[in-house]
């Protein structure tokens, strides 16, 4: 199974939501559900802006994901413009 870092962009705010999961698309329809995080219920409707290519495995995604997190906006902005690379987070 294949798993993938994504952001997601709320469309209230403009605030970015970084995540991972084995379905992009899938979890963005829960997101706008209101199923998931807190910020997902409070923030959306969100709409998908980046998908990784597949990770090899759920640790190498969260580590990642954590990463990104922890990132300042313009880096996440330079990864959904494709200025760089998920290995350069």
């Amino acid at each position: 199974m294949s798993w993938y870092l994504y952001i997601a962009k709320a469309q209230k705010t403009g605030n970015y939501y970084v995540g991972i999961t084995t379905e992009p698309e899938r979890r963005i329809q829960d997101h706008n559900k209101g199923n998931g995080s807190r910020m997902a219920k409070n923030q959306g409707p969100f709409v998908l802006v980046y998908t990784s290519e597949p990770l090899a495995d759920q640790s190498t995604a969260r580590k990642l994901e954590i990463k990104l997190k922890n990132s300042k906006r313009t880096k996440k902005e330079k990864l959904i413009q494709k200025e760089i690379t998920y290995n350069q987070i």
